[in-house]
């Protein structure tokens, strides 16, 4: 990693960083850094302007692959509260913490949620709890708490701001129940570049198929292709997605050769930019749900049809061209004798 290069140079550095900032303390907002993009966005809606949030993963990176650098070092290393996500999904963290030398409290926001097991995977865990509303919930409970005990003077204003998010959270939580319950039961199929939804498709009965793991961090296994092209065609799913952090470039392949769409893109790693449809966590999860609904419940295009109906006329004549084989051998054998 880039900032195992840099830990004699800046070793000293942060130490005196560290120093001046145990001095300044008072003159500045306490700060408080998330690992992710979607974590930080929880904690701003507790905080509002009272502390400084900061994220290590920029939006639109990838926290499964992420190599830290010199500046995330220091970030770390000022801040007086990190919030992680666990689970396996900040490989780099420990390492990253402990180069830092931080004396900040540590807090995993998924703590008190049943995790899914990984299918394939003995002991790993699917890290993407958050795709699930009513678990991101537990995250904004575990980050209030947290952040109540940084800073009690402000307390009340904390719980104000939580109770209000929780009631925002609610009522997205019953928006994708109802919108999902819009797709055909035989259609509610997700298939995605790699394996961020499961919480979601459990949450609100969808099926979940992807190219990848839980981790991006994987080569892409032929046995994958082969069993997407065979759910593509078992469920006549008319639309297949792409991720914002994932190189789209297989999905669409795979899209092309069974002759359906890409219905769209979504957000699982990363929340988007203040000009993209998910500039928040909120926003993220009711932009996947609208993108999802709006791809699987399309009627089928005369393109689709035609497709299909290309499909379906190849194997018929395949099949009436081993008949007509089959007749010509019995005729020559019944002639020959």
């Amino acid at each position: 990693m880039m900032f195992k290069l840099a830990r004699h140079i800046l070793s000293a550095s942060i130490l005196v960083s560290s120093m001046q900032s145990a001095h300044a303390q008072d003159q500045r907002s306490l700060s408080v850094v998330a690992t992710a993009s979607m974590i930080a966005d929880m904690a701003k809606n507790i905080t509002g302007d009272l502390l400084d949030v900061k994220t290590v993963v920029p939006i639109g990176g990838d926290p499964h692959i992420y190599e830290p650098t010199p500046g995330d070092a220091k970030m770390i290393a000022d801040a007086d509260l990190i919030l992680k996500n666990g689970l396996t999904f900040e490989g780099w963290l420990n390492e990253l913490i402990e180069f830092s030398g931080t004396k900040a409290n540590v807090i995993t926001v998924t703590e008190g949620i049943e995790p899914i097991e990984s299918q394939f995977y003995k002991n790993a865990t699917d890290p993407h709890a958050w795709m699930d509303v009513s678990k991101g919930m537990t995250y904004v409970r575990n980050i209030k708490t947290a952040i109540q005990q940084l800073d009690p003077e402000h307390s009340p204003i904390y719980e104000r701001n939580y109770e209000i998010y929780m009631q925002k959270l609610q009522e997205l939580d019953t928006y994708i129940m109802n919108r999902i319950q819009e797709i055909p039961m035989e259609k509610r199929v997700l298939i995605t570049s790699h394996d961020a939804f499961q919480y979601y498709g459990k949450r609100y009965g969808i099926r979940l198929e992807s190219v990848l793991g839980t981790s991006t961090d994987a080569d892409v296994q032929t046995a994958d292709i082969i069993r997407l092209n065979k759910v593509i065609k078992e469920s006549g799913v008319p639309a297949l997605f792409i991720e914002s952090t994932i190189n789209p470039k297989i999905l669409e392949q795979l899209a092309a050769d069974n002759h359906v769409s890409i219905g769209g893109k979504l957000y699982a790693d990363s929340i988007g930019g203040e000009d993209s449809p998910a500039p928040s966590y909120f926003d993220m999860l009711k932009h996947n749900t609208d993108v999802i609904v709006t791809a699987l419940t399309a009627p089928i295009t005369y393109q689709d049809h035609k497709a299909q109906n290309s499909g379906n006329t190849l194997y018929l004549y395949a099949f009436l061209g081993i008949l007509l084989v089959l007749f010509l051998i019995i005729l020559i054998v019944k002639f020959s004798r």
